[in-house]
């Protein structure tokens, strides 16, 4: 079953509902990834309302929303990593558990995909942990492992990457 979805731009009036999505499905996502206290420190480094508000207004990461027979089901967020050379990062892409499976991350993809195509991308870059069972997605929505990263985040946590690109 292939679900479809309906996109709607977010601002940080929409935060609350990020927040909630986020809260559904980082549990479930990354259990097995990581320990308690990594998940608590990432979500609060990431997703309080002033960091989703920085990433908004101050980064100008562009977030949307999917909805599902007008029930929000997943979010999105993404931006320019260098206008010069048309490379735009997907920042974000979290699905509801229970709509994962069913197109609605190719769905999410071909949206920005085709949105981004419009400011001159040319290529579409994002990070997936290593551990992370997204990157069997990823390559077969043709994006290809550029380079690994281990990345320090504070705390003595590390993000330990693929960054992978896609060629538009």
């Amino acid at each position: 079953m292939y679900i479809m979805l309906s996109f709607k731009k977010a601002g940080t009036n929409d935060i609350p509902l990020i927040r909630e999505l986020t809260f559904q499905i980082w549990p479930v996502t990354y259990k097995s990834i990581l320990s308690p206290q990594q998940m608590e420190y990432m979500l609060e480094r990431m997703y309080s309302v002033p960091s989703l508000e920085h990433q908004m207004r101050t980064l100008e990461h562009r977030f949307i929303i999917g909805y599902y027979m007008e029930e929000p089901a997943a979010f999105a967020s993404y931006s320019p990593q260098s206008r010069e050379a048309g490379i735009y990062r997907l920042h974000k892409i979290y699905i509801l558990p229970s709509m994962q499976g069913k197109g609605a991350g190719r769905e999410i993809i071909n949206h920005i995909t085709d949105e981004i195509l419009q400011d001159g991308a040319t290529i579409l870059e994002l990070n997936v942990n290593r551990f992370n069972n997204a990157k069997s997605f990823y390559e077969k929505m043709g994006f290809e492992v550029y380079r690994t990263e281990d990345k320090d985040i504070g705390n003595g946590y590390f993000m330990n990457d693929y960054v992978m690109r896609r060629q538009l």
